[in-house]
């Protein structure tokens, strides 16, 4: 997916993205380690984002993988689903979906707003 990003918009999300973390740390560590899990597989980003939002993945969804490690990747996305505070995870991603699922993946993983400011196809 190609995303056109403001820095303001990357800002607010990297500022709502350490609230959450602030504010519910075990909810955002399970995040973090789904997002590590994807990046570790070697899966798109975007798949990650769109299984949260409960969206059709569509290209994105891993090819060449066996069913048995997509079963086990989504048994782990249920977990992170099945927290009493997921709908506060839905609703930051939600708020900050035109940023692109991918984008807020890397902000997760640290990296910084000036880093990805404008156009990129980072799935």
């Amino acid at each position: 997916m190609i995303t056109l990003s403001s820095l303001n918009e990357l800002k607010a999300a990297e500022e709502a993205l350490e609230k959450f973390k602030k504010d519910y740390p075990n909810l955002f560590d399970k995040l973090l380690d789904m997002v590590n899990l994807t990046r570790a597989l070697q899966f798109k980003y975007h798949y990650l984002g769109c299984l949260i939002m409960n969206e059709n993945p569509g290209a994105n969804t891993p090819k060449f993988v066996y069913r048995s490690v997509l079963r086990l990747f989504k048994k782990e996305v249920q977990k992170l689903k099945d927290d009493r505070d997921f709908q506060v995870l839905k609703q930051t991603f939600s708020e900050h979906k035109s940023i692109g699922y991918s984008k807020i993946s890397l902000l997760l993983l640290e990296m910084t707003p000036e880093s990805l400011v404008g156009t990129s196809s980072i799935k």
